[in-house]
């Protein structure tokens, strides 16, 4: 069909002007569409605002529930609006009237509804997956169809219902068209239409280039011209007499250019109000980079030229806003600030929060990464991602099939926004990508810096719906291989981790190039070895757990049996530190690195290895050379700086004082339980001399005291010589 649809002759235009419909529907503004050479408006959009109107108003209505981001939707979408443009156009067979309506004459509309924008909406319906068509007949669902289904069986269930309300008035065989036609078999034959003949057309068409021909090609479009200017009519006429020519030959309908306002068009930074606010930024799709500030705050006094410059930078690219919050206190206290200025991303109803620097070229280049990620999760396939990892350190690639559910994208969908400034989210379905990653389960999701895979592994359906448990995984890996270590990003790379820190010379290219690439070396081998031990760990303890299960099997002993079959293979590394690699701008950062580790970068590269949470560092390897920015040089040194003790002796970049009171606070930390019942100890101990000090200070009363005093008279008690 789609052969026939690019081979149609001229006769078409004349049909189309005698027996083109008039749009029905003046309520929709999108682009219509042309089926049999009518005028087809667009399908009817559904929300909750008309969904009563029209149910009561049209007797039966096919309705469409879909998602704009579900793949299968994206598929069936060329199938239903063909099918709806099929039965638009069609007429009633043995009505009498072969103009009559369609839609007027069967009281049988067709409809779809955005179930991300009407979710709850939707669910009252019992719409679980997408996408789900249903008839409705007096707004009551008669009949319902899930997922992606073919014309011939949707037109199978209208059939029936059409015959039943009109019965004799359908046609005995029907010939559907394919997704995506514009014109169907039935119509191509009411107007003579030979394939055979017009393919014949065609190629004698394509021989006749001869100047002799275009002439006369061009002297006959004159005398139509004139003729037409005569007579409208006459030249209707004359083309539905003309032979059949190739489609391309007929010109197409112009489509109305959609008036879309461009951002920022002043280049300036927006005040907003709570109204404003509303209705420019929650309620719409346009991406919009906001400051919330105190006009006394003079943090945000210093940012404010930045922030001007900033609205320049983004004429037409971004829209650029602010928010006082002296004047705007309710605006502010529903957004949840926790400080002046806070600086916020809005997406539709999505956000996150800028953390960076504050200078004008930080903010332009977070700019421009949200605005390439605002525009959604791209598709692609292996030679755009392979382009694409020539650009970016870090891409996250979401690996998805055809099974792939609604509910599995909607996670997805939900993290661009995060990724902000630190990595790329794309996904994609080519089974290139599949091969070369050996993804055999879908839907997966992988993170690659600089062409280095590594795996998210879920245990659980649930585990890969979750967003925010993907945006932790994301979190853990979304660093390169060799980051530069910069303030935004100083705590993330350096707490909890023993960081091997280049300290290079950017103004120096060549060096800083060869010093990159080594460091990246030393960082790609130690991980691999990583790798290997962690497995080679992981099987030793199935081998030990397998010995166990043998062992009791032997001995037909049922309990020990149950207790080796629930041993767990743990492979938690919580009591090991990670290491990572990094480099820093030994020039820029010149005073910090010179004060810290006593180290200045005029006087060559180095490489320290710095454990900031002990506060110590080594810059020498075993032999008392100093560690360069070479793969061999830190490797040797790796292994005996992770070693427990140390076999290298650390350097401190605290003095001794304030190392006491830092391992103090490390110990409180990591062993809160111990720490409390040793400062419960001291406290009793404390407590118990301070009472026995307290006795021998001031004494206590002693009862053989008092009767050493009394003594009794030596002639008895009435030795006094009174008798009572």
């Amino acid at each position: 069909m789609r052969l026939l649809s690019l081979l149609f002759g001229a006769a078409t235009l004349a049909v189309a002007a005698a027996s083109t419909e008039p749009d029905t529907d003046t309520t929709q503004t999108e682009e219509v569409t042309y089926f049999n050479a009518k005028k087809v408006p667009p399908v009817m959009e559904l929300s909750p605002d008309n969904w009563e109107k029209e149910m009561k108003e049209t007797k039966y209505i096919m309705v469409k529930h879909y998602s704009p981001y579900c793949h299968h939707c994206q598929a069936f979408a060329p199938t239903y609006e063909t099918l709806y443009e099929f039965y638009y156009t069609s007429a009633p067979s043995g009505s009498g009237n072969e103009n009559a309506n369609f839609t007027k004459f069967y009281d049988f509309k067709f409809a779809t509804i955005n179930c991300v924008a009407f979710q709850d909406f939707c669910s009252s319906h019992g719409v679980s997956a997408y996408p789900f068509t249903a008839i409705f007949k007096h707004g009551e669902q008669i009949q319902s169809f899930r997922g992606v289904k073919k014309m011939d069986v949707l037109s199978a269930a209208i059939e029936d219902i059409l015959e039943k309300e009109k019965p004799g008035t359908r046609p005995v065989k029907l010939r559907l068209p394919e997704p995506d036609d514009i014109y169907s078999a039935d119509y191509l034959d009411s107007i003579g239409y030979d394939p055979a003949k017009a393919q014949q057309k065609k190629a004698d068409r394509t021989e006749e280039k001869t100047e002799g021909t275009v002439k006369a090609t061009a002297a006959t479009n004159a005398a139509t011209a004139t003729a037409a200017k005569a007579d409208p009519s006459a030249d209707a006429k004359a083309k539905s007499k003309s032979s059949v020519v190739p489609h391309h030959d007929i010109p197409k309908p112009s489509k109305p250019s959609k008036s879309k306002v461009s951002p920022n068009i002043d280049g300036k930074s927006l005040p907003l109000s709570a109204e404003t606010f509303q209705t420019q930024v929650t309620m719409t799709q346009d991406p919009w980079f906001i400051k919330f500030y105190a006009p006394w705050c003079h943090h945000c006094q210093a940012m404010a030229p930045n922030w001007e410059q900033l609205a320049k930078e983004m004429k037409g690219k971004l829209n650029i806003g602010e928010v006082n919050c002296e004047a705007e206190s309710r605006l502010c206290k529903d957004v949840r600030l926790r400080g002046y200025p806070t600086i916020l991303f809005f997406k539709g109803g999505e956000r996150t929060e800028y953390d960076g620097l504050r200078g004008l070229g930080d903010f332009v280049h977070y700019a421009e990464k949200a605005i390439d990620i605002a525009s959604g999760v791209q598709e692609v396939d292996a030679a755009s991602f392979k382009a694409l990892e020539e650009k970016e350190e870090v891409i996250f690639l979401y690996l998805f099939d055809h099974a792939t559910t609604r509910e599995d994208f909607m996670a997805i969908e939900r993290l661009p926004l995060s990724l902000i400034g630190r990595a790329k989210l794309v996904k994609t379905q080519d089974p290139a990508l599949f091969n070369r990653f050996k993804i055999t389960t879908w839907p997966r999701l992988i993170v690659s810096r600089e062409g280095r895979p590594t795996y998210y592994n879920p245990l659980t359906p649930r585990e890969m719906r979750d967003a925010r448990m993907l945006l932790d995984w994301m979190k853990s890996v979304w660093l390169p291989i060799v980051p530069e270590l910069t303030a935004s990003n100083a705590r993330e790379i350096m707490d909890g981790k023993i960081v091997v820190l280049g300290i290079l010379n950017r103004d120096d290219q060549d060096s800083f190039l060869g010093a990159k690439r080594e460091m990246k070396s030393a960082a790609n081998e130690y991980m691999d070895k990583q790798i290997h031990a962690f497995q080679l760990e992981r099987q030793e303890l199935r081998d030990a757990k397998q010995l166990r299960i043998e062992e009791a099997e032997d001995k037909g002993d049922q309990r020990a049996l149950r207790v080796a079959k629930n041993i767990r293979i743990n492979m938690d590394r919580a009591d090991r530190k990670e290491v990572s690699f990094a480099w820093v701008d030994g020039v820029f950062w010149q005073r910090w690195v010179r004060t810290t580790y006593g180290i200045d970068v005029k006087d060559g590269e180095r490489v320290i290895i710095n454990d900031e949470d002990n506060r110590r560092y080594w810059d020498q390897t075993s032999t008392g050379n100093y560690i360069m920015p070479s793969r061999t040089s830190i490797l040797e040194t790796i292994g005996k700086v992770t070693a427990s003790p140390p076999k290298i002796k650390p350097k401190l970049t605290v003095s001794s004082f304030e190392k006491i009171f830092l391992d103090i606070k490390s110990t409180l930390t990591e062993h809160p339980y111990l720490s409390l019942g040793c400062f419960l100890g001291i406290a009793f101990g404390c407590v118990s001399w301070f009472r026995g000090r307290l006795r021998r200070t001031r004494g206590h009363f002693k009862l053989d005291d008092s009767i050493k005093e009394y003594k009794a008279p030596l002639l008895g008690a009435n030795a006094n010589g009174k008798v009572d």
